[in-house]
């Protein structure tokens, strides 16, 4: 159907981080009509009661190239229309699974294709992450072709990443010590966009402390709550060096990932004010059994260390929209896509697990129960706003056939 009525929901208003009473019409795509009481004989009425309507979720940060067969030695990716509707989630930015070389084929092949949108962060290493060890080799960075690429496909890439570079070895004179950072900011200062650095300390010269003052304001360092970064001091305070990085305008995301969240990091810091800019999963085919699961999970995660509602998804709906320069993402309002989330907020013992295998227990969880991308319903479960198959006339069956087949 061409038009959608979601009523009596708890509308999350992204652009003030609070809950209205508002019905919405979908049509065509696009959010046509906000208010209270909207009628529609002509619209599918999908009620919401008791129900969280929000804004598609916006994952910042997972890798999203499913490239088959899939080099030896590369990261793998997820598959994103299967596997992000049923969070909730409608828009990806891909963190540097693909360098210049490969964004072409990228684009052509799982961008144009994909019914998630997919936007993304460009890798400094020419390979990206289809060839990690290529990350390491600084023959791979060239910030001026980065750049370029960045400038002739602003709808589609938002920024820069560099990751992996030589970690543990000791540096020599073919791997100097911030050769990938320095060279995505380079790129990220010809682009005009952010820089996003995942970064491993190579104690003790390359530090984590040192890296931030290497940031621009605006840029993004993710995987902040990972192990090998020594936030917090003894008390559950959070290290000087952060609010320093935070007073210069460094941003943080949360890029969970495999082993990059844990929660003696995420807990203490979060009640002492280090919060992220905004929650994203870091999700690829590894981690999506655990302990990341999806996007929501993280967001779970939050709620149960005792980040609020409205913070929660504030992280994953108008604030990475902002931070990609996609504003019209990430809000209901009129004239916007027709990206929408119901939520059920569930109210029972539950656990989540970290990147360490560790536990944490908490008593609240969201559950997606309805997805809405682009004006067409991709997910849903509880079958909101369908015909009891009693009452269903048989020239239903008859149209749903001509549809599938």
């Amino acid at each position: 159907m061409h038009k959608l009525l979601i009523r009596n929901g708890s509308v999350y208003s992204s652009e003030f981080s609070r809950f209205l009473t508002k019905d919405l019409l979908i049509e065509d795509g696009k959010i046509s009509k906000i208010g209270l009481g909207l009628v529609d004989s002509e619209a599918r009425l999908i009620d919401a009661s008791g129900l969280i309507v929000a804004p598609g979720l916006i994952d910042m940060h997972c890798h999203a190239y499913p490239l088959k067969p899939l080099p030896s030695n590369a990261l793998n990716p997820i598959d994103p229309d299967a596997t992000c509707f049923s969070s909730g989630v409608t828009t990806i930015v891909d963190a540097g699974t693909s360098g210049w070389r490969d964004f072409i084929t990228f684009k052509e092949q799982v961008i144009e294709k994909s019914a998630v949108r997919i936007l993304a962060f460009l890798n400094i290493s020419c390979r990206g992450m289809l060839d990690l060890e290529a990350e390491n080799e600084v023959d791979m960075l060239n910030p001026e072709i980065v750049a370029s690429y960045i400038k002739s496909f602003p709808e589609l890439l938002v920024g820069v990443k560099t990751a992996h570079y030589w970690t543990t070895k000791p540096f020599d004179d073919l791997h100097p010590m911030w050769a990938s950072v320095d060279a995505a900011l380079e790129a990220g200062e010809l682009a005009g966009k952010r820089v996003m650095v995942d970064f491993y300390p190579n104690l003790p010269d390359r530090t984590y402390p040192d890296m931030l003052k290497r940031l621009r304001p605006g840029d993004i360092h993710t995987h902040m709550y990972a192990p090998q970064f020594e936030i917090i001091e003894k008390g559950g305070t959070v290290a000087p060096f952060i609010w320093e990085a935070r007073e210069r305008g460094v941003l943080f995301d949360v890029g969970h990932g495999g082993i990059s969240f844990v929660f003696r990091n995420a807990v203490p810091a979060v009640k002492a004010g280090h919060i992220p800019e905004t929650i994203s999963s870091d999700l690829y085919t590894k981690n999506i059994m655990g302990p990341v699961f999806s996007l929501l999970e993280v967001m779970n995660k939050f709620l149960n260390i005792g980040l609020s509602l409205e913070r929660v998804l504030y992280n994953v709906t108008a604030a990475p929209a902002k931070l990609i320069g996609r504003p019209e993402l990430g809000v209901l309002k009129v004239g916007s896509p027709a990206d929408v989330t119901l939520l059920a907020m569930r109210h029972e013992p539950c656990s989540f697990i970290d990147g360490g295998d560790a536990r944490l227990d908490g008593d609240k969880k969201l559950e997606c129960r309805l997805t809405i991308s682009g004006g067409k319903i991709v997910f849903n479960p509880y079958g909101l706003g369908c015909i009891p198959w009693e009452k269903a006339p048989e020239e239903y069956w008859t149209k749903q056939c001509q549809i599938m087949y």
